[in-house]
C-alpha cells in the first residue's frame, strides 16, 4: 500500500468517525482508535495520539456551531472541564505504564456498560424540580427542541464532578475524549437533554484531549504523518454532523450512540484478550 493511499483511507475512515462523533458527543476517538490498530494495524499508543489530536479537531468544528444553535450549556461545560483536566492528566500518565492489550480490555469494557447504560433510559425526561447548587451556580438553561424553546433543570452536580474526573482520566489513558462517560454523566447523572448532554460534551472534549496530548507528544507518540490525514477526515464529518444534529430526534441519536460503542467495545476486549493487540 503507498503512503497516498494509506493517507486516503485513514482519511475516509475518519470521517466517519468525526461524523458519529459529532452527532453522539464521543468525540470519534472511539472509532479512530480500533480503525488505526484494527485496521491498519498501528501500534495502540501513535492510535491514541492520534486520536487525541483528531478529538481536539472534532470538538473545534463542531462546537462553535451547538453554541451558536443554543444547544451547548457553556457554564456546565466550564464547570465539568476543572474535573476532566485533572483527570486527563492522570490517565495520560498511567498509559505509559500499562500493557496495551490490558488498555484495548479496558476500552472494550468502558464502551459497552455505556452502551448498556445509555439504553435505559428511553424517551427524553426532564426535572421540573431545580436543584439548590445549580441555581447557585446559574446553571439551568433552555435548549431548542422541535416543539420550541424547552427549558430544563440541571440535577446532582457533585455526581456530575466526580464522573468527569474519571471521564477525564480514561481520556488520557485510551484517547477516546471520554465523549461516552461524558454524555452518559450529564444526561443520566445530570439529568441533562441528550442533546444538549452530546453538544456541550463537545465543547468540552478538546480541552481535555489538549490536556494528555501534550503527554503524548512529549513521549514522541504522535505522529504527524498519521495525524494529518485523521484531522482533516474527522474536521470535516464532525462538521457535517453538526447540520444534521439539529434536525434529527435525540431516539434516534440515542440508538446511534448504543450500536457503534456496543459493536466496538466488543471487538476490542476481544483482540486485547487475544493479544492482537
Amino acid at each position: 500500500m503507498t503512503i497516498l493511499l494509506f493517507s486516503l483511507l485513514v482519511a475516509l475512515g475518519s470521517f466517519t468517525a468525526g461524523l458519529l462523533g459529532a452527532l453522539t458527543g464521543l468525540g470519534g476517538g472511539v472509532v479512530i482508535v480500533p480503525l488505526l490498530t484494527l485496521g491498519f494495524g498501528i501500534d495502540f499508543r501513535y492510535a491514541v495520539g492520534a486520536s487525541l489530536v483528531a478529538v481536539i479537531a472534532t470538538s473545534s468544528g463542531a462546537a462553535a456551531a451547538y453554541v451558536r444553535e443554543g444547544y451547548t450549556n457553556v457554564r456546565v461545560g466550564m464547570l465539568l472541564e476543572m474535573a476532566t483536566t485533572v483527570g486527563a492528566l492522570l490517565g495520560a500518565y498511567l498509559a505509559g505504564v500499562v500493557a496495551t492489550s490490558a488498555l484495548a480490555i479496558v476500552f472494550g469494557l468502558v464502551l459497552i456498560y455505556s452502551a448498556y447504560a445509555s439504553s435505559r433510559p428511553g424517551p427524553e425526561r426532564l426535572v421540573s424540580t431545580p436543584d439548590p447548587l445549580a441555581q447557585r451556580l446559574r446553571l439551568d438553561d433552555s435548549f431548542p427542541s422541535l416543539t420550541g424553546e424547552q427549558a430544563y433543570h440541571v440535577q446532582r452536580v457533585p455526581l456530575g464532578f466526580a464522573l468527569m474526573t474519571a471521564a477525564g482520566t480514561l481520556s488520557g489513558l485510551l484517547g477516546i475524549g471520554s465523549g461516552a462517560v461524558k454524555v452518559l454523566a450529564m444526561d443520566q447523572a445530570m439529568c441533562l437533554p441528550f442533546k444538549v448532554s452530546t453538544t456541550t460534551s463537545n465543547f468540552m472534549i478538546g480541552v481535555t484531549a489538549a490536556a494528555s496530548a501534550g503527554v503524548y507528544l512529549s513521549r514522541g507518540y504522535i505522529d504527524p504523518g498519521l495525524a494529518m490525514p485523521v484531522v482533516l477526515g474527522v474536521l470535516g464529518g464532525a462538521m457535517l454532523g453538526a447540520r444534521i444534529l439539529t434536525r434529527t430526534r435525540s431516539t434516534r441519536l440515542r440508538t446511534l450512540f448504543v450500536l457503534v460503542i456496543l459493536a466496538l467495545g466488543a471487538e476490542m476486549i476481544y483482540n486485547g484478550a487475544t493479544g492482537r493487540i
